[in-house]
């Protein structure tokens, strides 16, 4: 039960994490293209930060 909590609230922080950071690239007009859906939540949920930071990384090498 405590894995399952883990992974929600990690889900839950990562989510909020896209939110502001998708937030702060759009206002320094950076187009990253990491949008918040199913795949991104479960992937930053069971993956933490280092998930996080694939995404944005997979978003960057998409944009070259």
């Amino acid at each position: 039960m405590e894995k399952i909590i883990n992974v929600v609230m990690r889900a839950i922080l990562g989510t909020i994490a896209m939110y502001f950071i998708n937030t702060a690239l759009a206002r320094a007009g950076i187009s990253l293209g990491v949008g918040i859906n199913t795949f991104t939540v479960l992937t930053s949920g069971i993956l933490g930060f280092p998930g996080l930071l694939a995404l944005y990384g997979v978003g960057i090498y998409r944009s070259l």
